[in-house]
């Protein structure tokens, strides 16, 4: 909104009051209550954040006792309490989102709440649409994460007492003196922190003695655990108890709408829900969906056990990522560094993704300042394999090395030592390779042996070149020149429009003239990859004239079988387990879900065709993830969780248990109403061991009534109409990273289990959530609770700024200064509301219990009149709301958050403010205007929710604004509307004008108050100049309406302007007006192109001619019709020099000119 003159007034009222907030703020600060369960220390807080304190603490004081006092309301109504209709009762619409249950650990962040906080509001506006909305809340403890961390604070209470003594907390007679040696040099300006070209970081210490240890104790007081409960915390088992509550109310404190009944944790602990997931998995196994073997899995060797996605610290989503290792076996007799292996067939083993290319080996390389080892393998009687150490552990649990886990060196050895071994490899035309130098290979990656194709890789190419061409190269490394100078690259493979030298040619298209070339190196290596496989065919070999992408698994598998390679598997990048230990690849006896099967995967597929993912985004990253995930180890030995009911020695792991459970909260509220660990029996009295699979099957998948079962047929029928009624899931929201494990899963358990009326609608998924732009973290300070969240910026105000922050897959952003601002809007907002309603005359105890809790300073005059709405700023301001009404419903609908605040709050506002400025002499219409006072709430309510209820009661509406039905939008006038944007922008442009001309008149040096303008002309026209109206014509052809751009060049049209006899005198106008209304029509489309309005300018102007200079503050102002075909403008408005002449008016643009 533009501030006019004349709310002067409103102004001064709202800083006067803004600024008494925030005085009050510093002089009393109120004691704001914990939220929170019994034992936890606040001032041991939770979070802690970069930003100060929020502003007009006072004003957030206030909506808090609001917010807590409507809280209480809304849980003692049992307003977030749905259950599926009686029998015989008419069965509403019913809307069923749910959010995947947080891990219990600690205490939820701004980030959970992000994502927690779009599906609470899409249940809101859903229950606004007259549905059933069901939002419902449970605990995730699977895993090995409670079970490590436990098992580590254990460990530190033995080595280090209660409360624990580490060692980084005392300090050493050297490092006393040190500090003192460093506080004398401090003071004299001398320390060494600030002497030129050094800096010694005092984390330093710390770090050596801890050697980075994170200690859980103090991970527990982060999470605002007092010191004297962190021992209970050496058992798993309390995690479970002491957490959910935290969960709960943090969340209620937020006025988030979730039925609790429904709540529950996971794990044996729970023998409801354990009884649950055997069912689940007895019948995956019966569907032949659950498999036994062995298979490449991501295996802590510390934990002797696989390590899923939530067993990690590090590294989730990353699975096995397998390798072609080609065997190149080094020529006799050895040289002195491999004499310890004399009498072994020895092998440089190096990994491959591109078997096909074996053809073109030409050397191989090795990073000369690496280290390497010699290790005995179980193939044909000890074959002998160098390679990096790390990869040997990884080998040693593949079943390569000669024992199990164990992997010791025969000998070890430097890159440099094994440059120029002499090596035969496979498939090559060369007798004999050699190894040479490369200083880009990495022993993170592979086995640290790369074999050489300069036919087809970018990066060989240009290192064999280097090598060539750089004779002190070669010398540095000590490579006779009979090691490279003969081999070059060999043909292989063709590809379209690269030849049967990819790489070479990559190179040379590229200007690549380095191995140190990296980003350009990058470039060509994904044009000659992508191609070659997609477009490339052999041309060497059995396979010549077949496609790469149809002989790469032949010729694998060639390699493989012939014994000159094997498979090989590591982790796709580095995987740490909650215990700290380097994770590898193994091949383990394991159960595993068979994912990625065909038959199952095309269900899988289409069940997401015909679900709603809101983006394109997110179903091609399922799309992506459908193609990519294969079988899934579902077993562990270690950790919580639910036996598997065949192999009791074997845990069901955390993604696995985890992919269906919304069914179960279907039941969770009559099975166990609310005690969150099944301890006790819910409402219908049914015991665990009554929850036999016989009764699941019946409940969720329509199999035999269990007849035998001692549970009462009322009590099993009331159950199964609440899953019939709620199931499927509607939405199920969550954060873009599990679209790679658990919601694919998730997908994959539905199909397995369920018929296809039960399969999932929907899905939404968001990207991670920066908090002032930047990542959020403990360690950098940049970190909020939901709990601190709540207390620093109100339920309403962090919903505020959560709603605003973003809705797409990229990053949201959280701005806490849009939360402070928020506290300020909805603190103002009330105040005026409250003024309203009173000047409307109606009282009851809402706006009575607000009067006395504020003190107003009166401002501005609330002035409202009876009667139709039926002037032209009142049809203006009833289609702003039918408007709003209707963008909002859309924004909605499409779970749009920042839109529907912008369109539901912002832009309303700004549409509330205007009428008010403009009616300001006349008054605004009192119905209309507390109509939008009652359509705002009801906009807002999704996301403000509190503000929206206590202005419902301050309205007199009865019942919970939650409740209250989504209002019906009435015509919108498009035609008032654009007149009344023509106004307001004319308006703008008038002010604008005039302080040039107040500042001109005053002149540099004035420091008085502006001086008056007495009078004015506006000029309208009807027509554009005949050079206009040419150009405008061609411009508009010329538009495209889809990509909003032009068909023509700009040199296009300046040739065609240029060969009109209209247009050619004007060419420079002509061009400053072209990209003028280019942008203009980048905002407005065709009407950036009309000659007329629809309206009558001069008639608008006119009769709102009042508004106008009220606003601008002069006196007389005339408003007149200018003819461009005839003739010189008129004269000034009383006589007079007319001053700032604003340019040529023409339609749609009024002139404004001040007269002295």
């Amino acid at each position: 909104h533009r501030p006019t003159v004349n709310m002067k007034s409103h102004l001064l009222w709202y800083l006067i009051n803004y600024y008494l907030g925030t005085l009050t703020s510093l002089l009393v600060r109120p004691t704001e209550g914990h939220q929170g369960g019994k034992g936890m220390s606040e001032s041991s807080s939770s979070s802690s954040s970069s930003a100060a304190a929020p502003a007009a603490t006072g004003k957030r004081a206030f909506l808090r006792k609001i917010e807590v006092a409507i809280q209480k309301e809304w849980e003692d109504n049992k307003v977030f309490e749905e259950n599926a209709p009686a029998p015989g009762e008419e069965a509403p619409p019913k809307y069923f989102a749910t959010f995947p249950y947080p891990y219990m650990n600690g205490r939820l962040h701004l980030g959970h709440t992000f994502t927690v906080s779009k599906a609470d509001f899409a249940t809101g506006y859903q229950r606004l649409r007259g549905k059933r909305a069901l939002f419902p809340f449970g605990f995730h403890c699977t895993g090995m994460p409670i079970k490590a961390a436990s098992d580590k604070l254990k460990l530190e209470i033995q080595n280090y007492g209660v409360p624990p003594v580490f060692p980084e907390d005392t300090k050493t007679a050297e490092e006393l003196a040190e500090e003192a040696r460093e506080k004398e040099e401090a003071q004299k300006g001398k320390a060494s922190e600030v002497e030129v070209g050094v800096f010694k970081s005092k984390k330093s210490k710390v770090a050596a003695k801890t050697g980075g240890i994170v200690r859980n104790w103090r991970i527990l007081q982060s999470n605002g655990v007092p010191d004297d409960l962190i021992p209970h915390f050496a058992e798993s088992e309390y995690w479970l108890s002491y957490f959910p509550p935290y969960c709960k109310t943090d969340l209620q404190s937020m006025g988030a709408g979730i039925d609790w009944r429904r709540s529950f944790i996971t794990t044996d602990k729970n023998p409801y829900y354990d009884a649950f997931v055997r069912w689940q998995f007895e019948k995956l196994l019966a569907a032949d969906k659950v498999k036994f073997g062995k298979r490449h899995t991501v295996f802590s060797p510390f934990d002797g056990q696989p390590c899923m996605d939530h067993d990690r610290a590090d590294g989730e989503g990353v699975g096995p990522q397998e390798y072609t290792l080609v065997k190149m076996q080094v020529q006799e007799p050895f040289p002195t560094a491999l004499a310890a292996l004399a009498g072994h067939h020895v092998y440089l083993v190096a990994g491959t993704l591109r078997p096909e290319t074996m053809y073109g080996q030409t050397n191989c390389w090795v990073l000369p300042e690496g280290r390497y080892g010699a290790y005995e393998s179980r193939f044909n009687n000890g074959e002998v394999f160098i390679c990096t150490e790390r990869c040997a552990r990884n080998m040693a649990f593949q079943e390569i090395t000669k024992e199990d886990g164990k992997f010791p060196p025969i000998a070890t050895f430097s890159g440099q030592d094994l440059i120029g071994l002499p090596l035969s490899a496979p498939l090559t035309s060369y007798k004999t390779v050699y190894v040479l130098p490369m200083l880009t290979v990495s022993e993170e990656k592979g086995t640290g042996i790369v074999t050489s194709v300069p036919s087809d890789s970018p990066a060989d190419f240009r290192a064999l070149q280097d090598l060539k061409e750089k004779a002190p190269l070669r010398a540095k490394f000590q490579v006779k020149d009979e090691w490279v100078l003969p081999f070059e690259p060999v043909p292989i493979i063709n590809i379209p429009g690269l030849g049967n030298l990819s790489a070479p040619q990559t190179c040379a298209d590229l200007k690549i003239k380095s191995q140190n070339d990296a980003k350009l190196l990058d470039q060509a290596k994904d044009i000659c990859y992508t191609k070659g496989f997609y477009e490339g065919e052999m041309i060497v070999g059995p396979l010549k004239g077949t496609k790469v992408k149809d002989a790469k698994d032949m010729i694998r598998h060639e390699l493989i079988t012939s014994g000159q390679a094997f498979v090989y598997a590591e982790p796709a990048d580095k995987v740490v387990s909650r215990s700290g230990d380097i994770c590898v690849i193994a091949l383990v006896d394991q159960w595993y879900l068979n994912y990625g099967e065909p038959v199952w995967r095309a269900q899988a597929e289409e069940c997401l065709k015909g679900m709603e993912t809101y983006t394109q985004e997110t179903r091609d990253q399922f799309e992506i993830a459908l193609k990519n995930i294969h079988q899934w180890a579902c077993s562990r030995t270690y950790g919580l969780g639910t036996r598997i009911p065949w192999a009791q020695e074997y845990l069901v792991e955390s993604l696995s248990d985890s992919t269906i459970y919304m069914a179960y909260y279907a039941v969770a509220h009559l099975l166990q109403g609310g005690v969150i660990d099944g301890s006790q029996p819910g409402p219908l009295g049914i015991t665990p061991e009554q929850m036999t699979s016989p009764v699941w099957e019946w409940l969720f998948c329509n199999g035999a009534y269990p007849a035998d079962s001692a549970i009462p047929r009322a009590s099993l029928e009331k159950m199964k109409q609440e899953f019939e009624y709620w199931y499927p899931v509607d939405v199920r929201v969550s954060g873009r990273d599990l679209i790679q494990n658990h919601l694919t899963f998730w997908i994959y358990n539905h199909v397995a289990l369920f018929g296809k009326d039960k399969h999932p609608k929907g899905v939404r998924t968001n990207g991670f959530m920066l908090l002032n732009s930047r990542k959020m973290s403990k360690k950098d300070g940049n970190f909020v609770t939901l709990h601190d969240g709540v207390e620093k910026y109100s339920a309403d105000g962090m919903r505020f700024a959560l709603a605003n922050a973003g809705d797409g897959l990229e990053d949201a952003n959280f701005e806490e200064s849009v939360a402070d601002n928020a506290i300020l809007r909805l603190h103002t907002q009330m105040i005026w509301t409250l003024e309203v309603i009173q000047a409307s005359g109606v009282k009851n105890a809402a706006t009575e219990a607000i009067a006395a809790a504020v003190t107003i300073i009166k401002g501005e005059q609330i002035n409202l009149v009876e009667g139709p709405a039926d002037t032209f700023h009142d049809r203006v301001f009833e289609s702003e709301i039918n408007k709003a009404i209707k963008l909002t419903e859309e924004a909605y609908e499409h779970t749009q958050f920042r839109d529907a605040l912008k369109s539901g709050f912002f832009d309303f506002q700004n549409a509330r403010d205007h009428y008010r400025t403009v009616t300001e002499g006349a008054g605004m219409n009192k119905g209309l205007i507390l109509r939008f006072i009652e359509v705002q709430a009801i906009l807002i309510t999704p996301i403000c929710p509190h503000f929206a209820e206590q202005v419902w009661k301050m309205l007199g509406k009865s019942g919970s604004v939650l409740h209250a039905r989504w209002p019906v939008a009435g015509p919108v006038d498009e035609l008032a509307l654009r007149e009344s944007e023509y106004l307001k922008d004319s308006v703008y442009n008038f002010r604008t004008k005039l302080g040039v001309w107040q500042k001109a008149k005053a002149g540099k040096k004035s420091t008085g108050p502006p001086p008056k303008a007495t009078e004015a002309t506006i000029n309208v026209s009807t027509s554009f100049p005949e050079w206009q109206r040419v150009t405008l014509d061609y411009l508009n052809e010329q538009y495209d309406e889809g990509s909003r751009d032009f068909r023509a060049s700009t040199a296009e049209m300046r040739d065609v302007f240029a060969k009109n006899p209209v247009t050619a005198p004007k060419i420079t106008d002509i061009m400053s007006f072209v990209q003028f209304t280019k942008k203009d029509a980048q905002l407005r489309g065709h009407r950036a192109f009309e000659q007329r309005m629809p309206f009558d300018e001069q008639a608008l102007l006119q009769s709102n001619i009042d508004y106008i200079t009220r606003t601008l503050e002069i006196a007389h102002i005339a408003v007149n019709i200018i003819d461009h075909g005839a003739a010189p403008a008129p004269a000034p408005a009383a006589g007079g020099k007319q001053q700032q002449q604003g340019g040529v008016a023409v339609p749609g643009k009024p002139t404004f000119n001040v007269v002295n």
